[in-house]
């Protein structure tokens, strides 16, 4: 399951959605190695470990629990903005506790069933590594099943489950599960913040996910 690109989608839906009270993002160092000479950036690639609970103490997400770290291009709009933030000038081996008003997460809409909407997210964070920069995901071109530069329901529905559902038969997550249950609920958030002219598609000029101009 490409886990990037599914955040990548889901962070369509919740992007600009502003919570009743706009705060400030909080981090916390809790601990930085001896000797660090390279520092995180906008465009690096970084693997994280993370752990992601709610005020309430419910953890919803978390890779250590998958035993695989999350790989994900910082300031490219492929995680909340809250992480593009966030994860900025971090050492290897760094950690750091993330405090994310709905404003820099999911918003009022949430994100289906596994995050609500309005919710303050706190994020455990440890950075595994600093890579190179690869091209950014054509994730437009990705749902574009039928190459028509226009991306319907269907085509983001069909999607959506595809990165959800586990190529190799192993079972999947219980984060991932109520995901898929709120499906329809997903596409319909991404529809309704992508699609502005309300025409029913999401047009390639419409789309603010990762894309190249060249198609």
């Amino acid at each position: 399951m490409t886990l990037r690109c599914v955040l990548a989608v889901l962070a369509l839906a919740g992007a600009t959605f502003a919570g009743p009270e706009v705060t400030e993002l909080k981090v916390e160092v809790v601990s930085v190695p001896e000797g660090c000479t390279v520092k995180s950036k906008q465009g690096d690639m970084l693997t994280m470990h993370y752990t992601g609970t709610l005020e309430n103490g419910h953890k919803f997400d978390s890779s250590y629990d998958r035993d695989q770290p999350f790989t994900f291009q910082l300031g490219v709009g492929q995680v909340i903005k809250g992480w593009d933030q966030g994860l900025v000038d971090m050492c290897v081996g760094e950690k750091r506790k993330l405090v994310i008003p709905s404003s820099l997460g999911y918003g009022d809409r949430g994100a289906g069933n596994v995050i609500p909407g309005g919710a303050t997210l706190f994020f455990d964070v440890e950075l595994i590594n600093i890579g190179d920069t690869p091209p950014t995901t054509n994730v437009f071109k990705e749902i574009d099943a039928d190459k028509d530069n226009m991306l319907s329901r269907e085509e983001v529905s069909d999607y959506l489950k595809k990165q959800m559902v586990p190529q190799d038969g192993s079972e999947m997550s219980e984060d991932v599960k109520q995901m898929l249950e709120s499906h329809d609920k997903l596409v319909e958030e991404i529809f309704q913040h992508e699609d502005k002219d309300k025409n029913g598609f999401i047009s390639h000029e419409e789309f603010s996910g990762p894309k190249h101009d060249e198609l």
